[in-house]
Formats: C-alpha cells, sequence, structure tokens
C-alpha cells in the first residue's frame, strides 16, 4: 500500500496501528494500576495520544519499522528499548515546559508496561507474519526473458517478503529465456490460469511489446479484480529503490519526481532552518571540544574543506570535522574511504562511529547547499567518471544533497562504484517520492544509524 506517497507493507502497517493502540492503552491502563491521572478531567485520552505518538516516533527513529531492517529478536528488543527511551526523553521535555501534571511513579508504570507489551507483540507479531503465507500477495509475471529474469537476482529476503511468484509466463518478443520450474505457457486464457492459480497480481515484465502486447487479458485480468502493475513499478515498491537494469528514459520524462513545487521548496528550506539552527547551537560546544580533541591528536587544520557536486551539478564546498592524516591523498588522486582506513587519525575513527565529523555541514545547510535530507554530495572526480559508467546518475542532482539520506539508511557505506551504483537507485526512489513527510520519516530514521554506528568508516 502506498501511504503519504511511500511504500509501506502492509503487515508493517498494520504492526505500527497495533503498537500505538498497545502504546495509548499503557497509559490508561497504568493510570488505573497506580492511579495518579484524574480520568474525569478528560486527560486520560489526550495524554494516552501524546504518550502513543511519542512511543510510535522513538520506535521510527530506530529503524524499527524498516521492511530492510534484518535483525535478530535480541537486536529488535534493544531498540524498542532505545525507542521508549527516547520516547521518555520527548515527553520529559514536553512535561518540563508545558507542566502535564502526571506523576512521576505513573510515567514509570507506563514507560515499564509499554516496553514489555510493545516486546510481546513484536515478538508475537513477527513469528506470525513471518509463518503464514496469507500476508504476501500471489504474484504471476508475464514475461519470463531478461526483464522478468531480474526478479530472480533479487537476494536479500526483505525484497522478497510481501511476494511469492506462481509462474513466470513466455512471452512472444522474450530476448531469451531463462531455466525455471515456474516458467510456463498457458493453456487456457491468462484470466482463467489467474483465477485457477489464486493470483492476486500480474507483473508486466516482456522485452519487447511490439509483436503482441495482451491487453485484452490484461484488462479482462483488471476487471476481474486481479492488479496489473509495471515491472519497474513493482521492484520500487518492493526493495524501495529504482532498478537501474529496467529503468527507461521515458521514466524520467513523464516521472512527476523533477518536478518539484515552488511551496514545497520552500517549506523545506524553512524546515531546513528551522531544525539546523537549534542544533547547531545545541552542537557548539561539543563542536569546541571535537576541535579542541584533533588539535591535540593531529594539528591543525581542524576543519576540512572538500569541493563537491551539489544542486543542478553546481560545485560547492563541503565542510568536515577532519578525521584523516594531513596528507592523506599526497598522490594528489581521489580515492574512495576504505574499511578500517589506516588514514583515519585516532580521534577521527570516533568521529567517524559517531558521524560527528558532519557536524560542520549544518553550515552548509544554513547557506543553503545543502539539505538536511538528500542525496550525498560526490567529488567532481567521482562525478565525472560515474556519469559515463553508470546510467542516469547525473539524475541524482535535481534536487538538493543532504547530510542524510534515503540511500544511507537503506545501504552501508559504499567505497566502490558498483556501491555507487545501488546508492544511486535509493537516491531515485527517494527523488521520485519525495516529500516533508518521507523527509521527516528518514530524519527520524537516522538516529538509529548514529546510536548504531551503522555504515560508519
Amino acid at each position: 500500500m502506498k501511504i503519504l506517497g511511500h511504500y509501506v507493507y502492509a503487515p508493517i502497517a498494520g504492526l505500527a496501528a497495533a503498537e500505538f493502540a498497545v502504546a495509548a492503552g499503557s497509559l490508561a491502563f497504568a493510570s488505573i494500576i497506580v492511579g495518579g491521572h484524574n480520568a474525569r478531567e478528560g486527560g486520560v485520552l489526550a495524554s494516552s495520544l501524546g504518550f502513543a505518538l511519542a512511543i510510535l516516533g522513538g520506535l521510527t527513529a530506530m529503524g524499527l519499522y524498516q521492511t530492510k531492517q534484518r535483525l535478530r529478536i535480541e537486536g529488535v528488543l534493544a531498540r524498542i528499548l532505545v525507542g521508549v527511551g527516547l520516547a521518555a526523553v520527548l515527553l520529559a521535555l514536553v512535561n518540563f515546559f508545558f507542566q502535564l501534571e502526571i506523576e512521576r511513579r505513573l510515567w514509570v508504570a507506563t514507560f515499564v508496561l509499554a516496553a514489555i507489551l510493545l516486546g510481546v507483540v513484536r515478538v508475537v507479531f513477527w513469528r506470525w507474519v513471518e509463518e503464514q503465507e496469507m500476508f504476501q500477495r500471489h504474484v504471476l509475471v508475464y514475461g519470463a526473458g531478461k526483464l522478468a529474469g531480474s526478479l530472480l537476482k533479487l537476494r536479500r529476503r526483505s525484497d522478497r517478503r510481501g511476494f511469492n511468484i506462481v509462474a513466470f509466463v513466455r512471452a512472444d518478443g522474450d530476448e531469451r529465456s531463462f531455466e525455471d520450474p515456474r516458467v510456463v505457457r498457458i493453456p487456457t486464457s491468462l484470466l482463467d490460469y489467474a483465477v485457477g492459480a489464486g493470483v492476486d497480481e500480474i507483473v508486466v515484465a516482456m522485452d519487447d511489446r511490439r509483436g503482441g502486447f495482451p491487453i485484452a487479458d490484461l484488462l479482462a485480468c483488471r476487471f476481474a479484480g486481479i492488479a496489473v502493475v509495471e515491472l519497474l513499478e513493482f521492484l520500487e515498491r518492493e526493495t524501495g529503490k529504482v532498478s537501474v537494469d529496467v529503468l527507461n528514459p521515458s521514466w524520467l520524462i513523464f516521472s512527476e519526481a523533477p518536478r518539484i513545487p515552488t511551496l514545497r521548496r520552500l517549506l523545506t528550506r524553512i524546515i531546513d532552518l528551522a531544525v539546523a539552527v537549534p542544533m547547531l547551537v545545541i552542537a557548539l560546544p561539543f563542536m569546541v571540544c571535537i576541535a579542541m580533541a584533533i588539535l591535540l591528536d593531529d594539528g591543525a587544520p581542524v576543519l576540512y574543506r572538500q569541493t563537491r557536486v551539489g544542486y543542478m551539478g553546481r560545485s560547492f564546498t563541503l565542510y568536515k570535522f577532519r578525521s584523516m592524516v594531513k596528507d592523506a591523498e599526497a598522490s594528489g588522486n581521489p580515492l574512495w574511504a576504505a574499511k578500517r582506513d589506516s588514514r583515519v587519525t585516532r580521534v577521527g575513527a570516533l568521529l567517524r562511529k559517531l558521524r560527528c565529523d558532519e557536524l560542520p555541514q549544518l553550515f552548509n545547510v544554513i547557506s543553503g547547499t545543502m539539505s538536511l535530507v538528500g542525496p550525498r554530495p560526490e567529488r567532481p572526480q567521482f562525478v565525472e567518471r560515474l556519469s559515463k559508467e553508470i546510467p542516469y546518475y547525473h539524475e541524482r542532482h535535481v534536487v538538493k544533497p543532504g547530510i542524510t539520506g534515503w540511500a544511507q539508511l537503506s545501504y552501508p557505506y559504499g567505497a566502490s562504484d558498483q556501491d555507487a551504483l545501488e546508492k544511486l537507485q535509493y537516491d531515485l526512489y527517494y527523488i521520485k517520492n519525495k516529500s516533508l513527510i518521507f523527509d521527516l520519516m528518514v530524519l527520524l530514521q537516522t538516529a538509529e544509524v548514529v546510536l548504531w554506528g551503522k555504515g560508519a568508516r
């Protein structure tokens, strides 16, 4: 399903609704057990809803509503505890400024009860979802050639969680058919076969449609209540990225992605300033300490200035705390950062793990060369080479680069051309589905990246 312009796996939406109800009920139930809240004042309902929203925000910040999340149950439970802790901090601030007058013992009981119940719900729900095929859509792929074969390349379990391929139907014009026990030629009409196989959705993946596109058959299936989608849309929905392998130029022409209204640009700019300025004020004492640590560890300079490619291909100067030795690129050739890179200083390793080396980029956001959320900006040398080797690479510059982004949440640190290709596909998905709500979700989930050090090098 699509919620506020973003594809959401249906069981994830159900899980979020269940956990919202559990969180809301926790405060109401705790108030009955320990007292401390006067229900006649009508405050229980409002407080419960506010508490549930805070909990949902904390769990979202921990990435617990990402379909790409691949965690064991211990990791999930740990993130639930941290998410509840974040909600506690938020509500403590709200209580301080607005004097909610809720007793401390009630808050403690509520948070403990909520943490326990959320853990139980998460374990029960996910075990049930994983074991029940009723949540998977039965998919028929019309085509068994090169394009249809891209579905066989989906290796990650999270990419295949929402569907089960019933059959690949050979189509006229397929370039080269692949060997798979599910490849068939249907003896009856497409509708009869689909109904008999219990198909919920048909994915059109023909290599060449000029020979004989089955318009009548697909219309009959659609009128019978069976969904019919293009391969590109299907892959985008299931993987959270735009597959460059099956992308065609018409997508770039007809997509609404590059056409971002002026009002949305203005609102994004207002949000950037409203968040970046207070963050900079709060972070300034820490930034001074970081600067002193860098000076003591490896001397000046403290800041690292580097030219990057930004909005519409324009170059700008990006600021970071220096985390590598001074002559990190003595050869003059730009290099990808490697895992356990020997050029990283002692202080720099800690800064990178905590993502504190990115803090000076708040100045870039305030100056307008960057946004809080967007594709990560690359160096001109990399952009020039990758634009020649990777199709549609320049299209990532139709929006401002960001400090964090959808690609950073969905894919680990990239240090190769193949990684650049993977990240581009997530960037294209972000550009196509960009919205204020999507940006807010990315900002919240960045907390997990920072707290768990995901992808740091």
